[in-house]
């Protein structure tokens, strides 16, 4: 990754907003450094500013991230319903609400004059349109890669504030929480299933998914035929459960409120003979995932921190019983 000192960048953007109506009256100070990095993300490489003072996130991963390493608050965030205890700091009218996830309000975001955009998952459809505005970044994951493409990522949000070494820390444990979880996993040789309930809906993962960390920790799939799809798994039977069997479970209630780990709904849609007759049940071996930690924020790096801990957890209850 190279640094490089050019005001051109910051002087066009400047530039551009100046000429909008929606155009704040207090432009940032931080573009008139001229320091700027060139970040590779995952829509190409974005020469941004260094130490940014007014930057809009529209994701809930990179905000997570972001207080994990102490980084400066962002001046912009999307409206949410559902706000984690961490980001209380963002409940409030004082921090600017620009749009969704999804849909990004672009008035409200120019109004601002940020010096940079982070985009990601839910909202990197909007990288474009937001990069006509100012230096834009796609700090998304890729699931099938994901602790690479996890610890990529934080080090280029990491690097653009000058936080290396916070990252360098907090990922190390990480990677080493991992390698001993992985190792511990491969030797107990367990089996396990993730599944999601949404309503009656119950739907399958494997690996290379949205919780395929199970998977890279060394929980062995019950099945290699899963649909490769990231997001969405396959709809599965309860006969298809219990003919599975697996050693453990790992479930996410959908429907349950952020920090419930008991899964109301989930616990009482398989709360039937045929899944009750599996091991993992009969064994005690259900774990709730938490929906803030696995669904809403799963590459902050306090979330990758929490996954694998989780997984440690059911792995070393089977081992030792």
């Amino acid at each position: 990754m190279r640094i490089r000192l050019s005001a051109a960048v910051a002087l066009v953007a400047a530039a551009s907003l100046g000429l909008s109506a929606c155009s704040s009256d207090t432009p940032s100070d931080t573009a008139d450094t001229g320091a700027t990095i060139v970040v590779s993300h995952a829509q190409g490489e974005t020469e941004v500013p260094v130490d940014p003072e007014r930057v809009v996130v529209f994701d809930q991963s990179v905000l997570q991230s972001m207080i994990d390493l102490d980084l400066p608050d962002a001046v912009g965030v999307p409206a949410l319903t559902n706000w984690p205890e961490s980001f209380a700091r963002y409940r409030g009218d004082d921090v600017a609400k620009v749009g969704s996830l999804f849909e990004p309000d672009f008035e409200a975001v120019n109004a601002l004059d940020p010096d940079l955009i982070i985009v990601a998952a839910r909202s990197a459809t909007s990288y474009d349109a937001l990069s006509e505005i100012a230096p834009t970044v796609d700090l998304s994951v890729d699931s099938k890669d994901f602790l690479n493409s996890v610890e990529k990522q934080n080090r280029n949000l990491a690097g653009i504030f000058g936080a290396e070494d916070a990252f360098e820390a907090k990922f190390g444990g990480i990677r080493e929480s991992f390698d001993a979880v992985s190792a511990s996993a491969e030797q107990a040789n367990l089996r396990g299933l993730i599944l999601r309930v949404e309503a009656a809906e119950v739907t399958a993962y494997g690996p290379g998914s949205r919780y395929g960390i199970i998977h890279d920790l060394g929980v062995a799939p019950v099945s290699e035929t899963f649909a490769d799809d990231v997001a969405h798994g396959d709809a599965v039977s309860f006969e298809y459960i219990a003919q599975a069997d697996p050693d453990l479970m790992f479930v996410q209630d959908r429907e349950a409120p952020l920090g419930d780990t008991t899964g109301p709904n989930a616990s009482r849609v398989l709360d039937n003979p045929l899944v009750g007759g599996t091991t993992a049940a009969e064994e005690g071996r259900i774990t709730y995932l938490d929906l803030y930690t696995w669904y809403m924020a799963p590459s902050a790096l306090s979330s990758v921190q929490s996954q694998i801990d989780v997984v440690g957890q059911a792995v070393g209850k089977a081992a030792a019983a």
